[in-house]
């Protein structure tokens, strides 16, 4: 989902990023025969889809209705570029979210299966650019992964039908899987949205199944952030990729929740686990540096970290931050990235 001022992403990015190029096999849309100039402006655009037209949109902004098989896509966020890219979709307009860094490997890896060099954007530095969009005349709008849903709606709506949340509550709480369910219903590509969560499904069983090690252990996931060091695997946090792949939460996870999770050095014992897990994703500007943490006496005496059980995630990658918020692109290749991590973590010092 799009939180701009979150280093997890890069600026304009949405939370939520594949099935992994490895497991999925993306459709290379075509362009619909009653309307060329589009389908020329729109490579990729369309793809044979599943369903029938009109579908009717229902939004906690009103009701709306995709007439006839989207061939043009617009996209307000990372994510939901993520989405079409991942049912096999050039959208027309995306956000310029890499903001002049490369592309991570996971979109790049789309961008190849589809034979695209470079996706056309807007500047999203002020947020979603509404005459860029209008100009790029698409026939629809994603707008699943974003919490600006609220100012935007009004001015998206006039231009093409917008697939979007049936309750605000939903910018936080929907999964990816069901981002990529409602977007892929409006599109009529019901069939592919499965193909892709089958992927990941795939992708999880095997990876559990070569790092068997993994099965029981207890982990700690750690985030620096600049106001403080959070234990993420809180009781109440969601599961996700990790204990997917067999791992489970430690008894001192019930002391933390989404609200109280701060750790203070003094208090650093709090992580100890099977394996522990920290990433620094805002770099100079969190609170500890990787070398202040590791070295600290406290932290070095974790049997985890004397065992050599511990490990940093990397998050130049864009692997933190696609854990924080999977999309429809990166889900399964987090878990290629992130299960050879941890059974290396699990197997510990040799």
């Amino acid at each position: 989902m799009n939180r701009p001022t979150s280093p997890l992403r890069r600026r304009g990015a949405v939370r939520l990023l594949l099935a992994s190029a490895t497991a999925l096999a993306l459709v290379t849309g075509c362009g619909s025969s009653g309307d060329d100039d589009k389908a020329d402006g729109a490579k990729g655009s369309a793809a044979a889809g599943d369903q029938g037209f009109p579908v009717k949109l229902t939004s906690a902004w009103g009701p709306g209705e995709v007439k006839e098989r989207p061939v043009r896509v617009a996209t307000v966020s990372d994510g939901d570029t993520s989405i079409a890219l991942a049912l096999g979709l050039v959208p027309v307009i995306t956000p310029d979210v890499e903001d002049g860094d490369p592309v991570g490997e996971y979109k790049q890896r789309a961008l190849d299966k589809l034979g695209v060099d470079k996706l056309e954007t807007y500047d999203d530095s002020d947020g979603t650019d509404y005459e860029a969009i209008a100009a790029a005349d698409p026939d629809i709008i994603l707008g699943m992964n974003t919490w600006d849903m609220d100012a935007d709606h009004a001015k998206l709506k006039p231009i093409a039908p917008v697939v979007t949340f049936t309750d605000k509550k939903h910018a936080d709480t929907l999964t990816w899987q069901e981002r990529l369910t409602t977007a892929a219903k409006a599109l009529g590509l019901t069939g592919e949205a499965e193909k892709v969560i089958a992927a990941n499904r795939a992708a999880i069983k095997d990876a559990a199944k070569t790092h068997s090690v993994l099965k029981g252990k207890t982990y700690t996931y750690a985030v620096v952030h600049p106001e403080q060091l959070t234990f993420m695997s809180y009781a109440e946090q969601d599961p996700g990729v990790f204990e997917e792949l067999g791992l489970r939460k430690t008894d001192k996870a019930k002391n933390y929740t989404a609200t109280k999770n701060g750790v203070s050095l003094e208090n650093i014992d709090q992580l100890e686990a099977d394996i522990l897990l920290v990433t620094y994703p805002f770099g100079d500007e969190g609170l500890l540096s990787a070398s202040e943490l590791e070295n600290n006496k406290l932290f070095k005496s974790l049997d985890a970290v004397r065992g050599g059980n511990f490990t940093v995630i990397p998050s130049d990658n864009l692997l933190s931050s696609s854990i924080a918020y999977p999309d429809a692109l990166s889900a399964s290749w987090v878990v290629e990235e992130l299960a050879p991590l941890l059974a290396k973590a699990a197997e510990g010092k040799k």
